[in-house]
């Protein structure tokens, strides 16, 4: 007997059908049977059928002799299930990657309960992606904080009353059959057929549980979908309720559930009558007269009475009053637009008024004492704008400092500097009459730098892709770029910092000005060099990474040539095959990243292969929740994921990590500081190297071994080459090349040069990458002997003062642990601060990478 039967009716599906089947057939999981029912389908959906079931003995096709409707054909299929669970899928939706497992391993854990409840998201025809607006209400607690309202892993409706508010559909939930067969659950015929299944099903169960996941994709096409025909059958609903009423009758025990039906079943009303063109016009009235005879006949007594405009809509469909109804409606509409235009009046004259302040504030003195700093696009404080203006404070300290972020980062800010928020008159006056001006990118168009001010420009990482006027003949990565802007942006820099010689001539080419080169180094990496082993391991405890296992930083770059994020790899194999010994931090590119949180600066339990908000559901692999909220682990016992896409220091995630995970990133740049293992995955080097272009082939000189599938991916991790020796010599030599000024004093050089205006003769010299000591790894790994080489990996290092012993966890994972070594040795950097020194190169001397898009 099965674990599932994953029923699929089908009727005039035939474009989407084939994906449909291909989406339960190709999950991981494959204890299941596919009932698939042809409803007597004018296309070719048989055929299709029949052709899968010609492939896999799995699929159970069903020809019904007429047609019968969705309902009926469910019934078709509830009849002939064998499975454990049953599940809907209709013919035009997809199962997401995953999901059976995922589905199986949670009625595993919570005791096989009558109904598990999952989620969902919307895909329109573009391919565009929304995650369930009421995602929230799927919340899997904790079970161990008995302060947390939904630490209850299996509830009745009672328990969780707030699910009645999710989507009155079929296919978001799996059935227990005995459960369904033993209360004798059936689909009626007709529109809105879900409604009187799912409201008796959520009522009856004794046990029910959910699961914080996207599990299916609802397409929502364009035409020809029930809810945008337009047909007399959409008055079905009334009989719809008579059925759930009908219901309630029948058992007393549940009519204190009327008053929330009652108010379901108006609401329901409610999106019919406003939905356009659902309803012919011949059968409004009708619609409005029926409405009005339910909400009589239902209405339970002393009804709570809904605030605001729902009382009135509520009152006119009791009525009937559909004239009224719609007249409400359009002033309501009127309503709308008329406050859309006094806001967007209010907005012109503010924008002329701020202009005028702007012009009024230029003609005041510079003030010689504030800096103002700024860093991705108002995104809060970061970056190496972060680590200057925290040098200011402390070398200068007579300088005010204020930051450009918007309210969502304030509370990234340390104590004592000042906020301004992007596009106020604080804003534009300090943009007017500052001194210094620092960012990592470009100030707004509309600023003027004048004569005295000071503008550094700091980018935000070593280029690998092409930047700049080099954009010009890469139009998807260009995306409309005015180039002739750029350069008058570019013309107000007065320095420009450089963390190598590559980073320098890059830098010098593609933004072609008067400016300064600063060779100094990344002043956001200093904190590698100071950062101390406690340091680390609080940080590591606050991002809720078990002890004694392998962090590994999963952090992917954007793509140009996708509209969308599109996942890369399938996280939940890969967290499977690593197995517990290691935990993987996934933090997506900050363009698809959510606002950090205040609330919750830990580590993300990551729905894995659902979607917080949903940004492609194309791919195979899981998105990470990129809501803003945590999600339940679903991967315990295989290995942790953790969102961190949230986290606001990069820099933090670099140290808390025992070894990177990148395909293009300038990240693999920074992380080479620490010394620390790094992986390339370039599954899709090629293409995003023909849109994009890139300064040098990664996949030749990178700074660690290189993946191409996920395959092999898997297989340097469990083979131990991902802390081989190949990888040391690999990091060894890229480190050479691009970590020449990363000592650990690039901010003091930066402000000691720009703010405090000391030459460069008398800046502090660069500390050779031999003599530098980085933060150590909490998990500290020794190259592994591959089997059959006749070495062995070794015992571990017994513990001792800087010698920790060896986890547990990581011995599993095939990991040998060692106190820190020192950096491999590199030619010392003797040349002055102010000309970059060339270091020993061993792979190929081109070019390299990072993602500033300083326009």
């Amino acid at each position: 007997m099965p674990r599932f039967s994953v029923i699929v009716p089908a009727y005039e599906v035939q474009p989407y059908l084939n994906d449909c089947l291909r989406s339960v057939l190709e999950q991981d999981f494959t204890d299941l049977e596919l009932i698939a029912v042809d409803d007597h389908s004018p296309d070719a959906c048989g055929a299709i059928i029949d052709e899968a079931a010609a492939c896999d003995p799995r699929v159970r096709p069903v020809h019904l002799p007429e047609n019968a409707g969705l309902g009926r054909a469910r019934n078709a299929g509830i009849r002939r299930a064998t499975g454990d669970y049953l599940l809907f899928l209709d013919g035009d939706d997809t199962l997401a990657p995953g999901s059976l497992r995922a589905i199986a391993d949670r009625l595993a854990r919570t005791g096989e309960p009558q109904l598990l409840v999952f989620d969902y998201a919307r895909v329109d025809w573009t391919g565009e992606a929304v995650r369930n607006v009421r995602a929230e209400l799927l919340r899997q607690g904790d079970p161990e904080d008995p302060e947390d309202p939904h630490a209850r892993q299996v509830f009745r409706l009672d328990q969780r009353p707030e699910l009645l508010r999710l989507l009155m559909v079929a296919w978001n939930k799996a059935y227990r059959r005995d459960f369904v067969r033993k209360e004798g659950f059936a689909f009626p015929p007709g529109f809105y057929e879900d409604t009187p299944w799912t409201f008796p099903v959520l009522l009856t169960a004794e046990s029910i549980a959910v699961l914080d996941r996207v599990c299916v994709h609802y397409r929502q096409r364009r035409r020809g979908g029930i809810l945008r025909t337009t047909s007399r059958r959409h008055l079905d609903v009334f009989e719809q309720y008579d059925r759930v009423f009908r219901f309630l009758d029948a058992r007393p025990a549940l009519a204190h559930w009327r008053p929330a039906l009652f108010q379901r079943m108006v609401d329901h009303f409610g999106v019919i009558a406003a939905a356009p063109g659902r309803l012919p016009v011949r059968a409004r009235a009708e619609f409005f007269r029926r409405a009005g005879a339910h909400h009589r006949r239902y209405r339970p007594l002393g009804a709570a009475t809904p605030p605001g405009r729902a009382r009135w809509r509520g009152l006119l469909l009791r009525l009937g009053a559909r004239r009224a109804y719609h007249l409400l409606r359009g002033a309501d509409r009127l309503r709308r637009r008329t406050a859309e235009c006094g806001l967007t009046a209010f907005t012109t004259a503010r924008r002329a008024a701020l202009w005028l302040h702007y012009r009024v504030q230029r003609c005041r003195p510079v003030d010689p004492g504030l800096a103002v700093f700024a860093a991705y696009w108002h995104r809060g404080y970061a970056c190496h704008p972060a680590a200057i203006e925290a040098k200011v404070r402390e070398l200068a300290p007579g300088l005010r400092t204020a930051w450009i972020t918007t309210p969502e980062y304030a509370h990234t800010l340390p104590p004592g500097v000042r906020r301004l928020h992007p596009g106020s008159a604080a804003y534009w006056t300090a943009l007017a009459r500052a001194r210094f001006l620092v960012n990592n990118v470009n100030f707004t168009q509309g600023m003027r730098k004048r004569p005295g001010q000071i503008h550094l420009q700091t980018h935000h990482g070593t280029p690998l892709k092409h930047m700049g006027l080099d954009l010009r003949d890469r139009p998807a990565a260009a995306r409309g770029m005015d180039f002739g802007k750029l350069l008058e942006r570019v013309d107000r820099w007065d320095f420009s910092l450089s963390a190598n010689r590559h980073t320098t001539l890059v830098w010098e080419r593609v933004y072609p000005s008067g400016y300064t080169t600063l060779p100094y180094g990344a002043p956001r990496n200093d904190v590698f060099q100071h950062a101390t082993e406690d340091e680390v391991a609080r940080l590591r405890a606050r991002l809720g990474i078990p002890a004694g296992t392998v962090a590994v930083l999963y952090a992917p770059t954007h793509r140009d040539y996708q509209r969308r994020y599109v996942p890369r790899l399938d996280l939940e194999r890969v967290a499977r095959a690593l197995g517990p010994g290691f935990t993987l931090l996934v933090r997506t590119h900050y363009f698809h990243a959510p606002a950090t949180s205040a609330a919750s600066p830990t580590g993300r339990a990551l729905d894995v292969s659902g979607h917080g908000r949903v940004l492609d559901v194309s791919a195979h692999g899981r998105v990470p929740d990129v809501s803003g909220h945590g999600r339940a682990p679903d991967v315990s016992a295989h290995g942790q994921v953790l969102d961190v896409s949230g986290h606001g220091r990069v820099e933090e995630l670099c140290l808390a990590a025992d070894a990177l995970l990148t395909d293009y990133s300038s990240l693999m740049f920074d992380y080479a500081n620490l010394d620390r293992p790094i992986v390339i995955h370039a599954d899709d080097w090629d293409a995003y190297r023909a849109a994009r272009g890139a300064y040098f082939d990664i996949t030749a000189a990178p700074p660690g071994p290189v993946s191409r599938t996920e395959d092999e991916l898997i297989a340097l991790f469990a083979g131990g080459a991902w802390c081989g020796p190949r990888s040391a010599a690999l990091r060894a030599a890229f480190r050479a090349r691009f970590c020449p000024y990363d000592d650990g004093r690039a901010a003091e050089r930066v402000v000691r040069r720009v703010f405090l205006g000391e030459r460069h003769a008398l800046l502090p010299p660069v500390v050779p990458l031999a003599e530098r000591r980085p933060a150590p790894a909490a998990v500290r790994t020794l190259p592994n002997v591959p089997a059959g080489t006749g070495g062995s990996a070794g015992p571990a290092v017994p513990a001792g003062p800087d010698r920790p012993a060896e986890p547990r966890a990581a011995r599993r994972a095939g990991v040998v642990c060692a106190p820190p070594a020192a950096s491999p040795a590199a030619a010392p950097v003797t040349a002055p601060v102010n000309a970059p020194a060339k270091a020993p190169v061993t792979a190929p001397a081109t070019s390299l990478p990072h993602r500033s898009r300083p326009h």
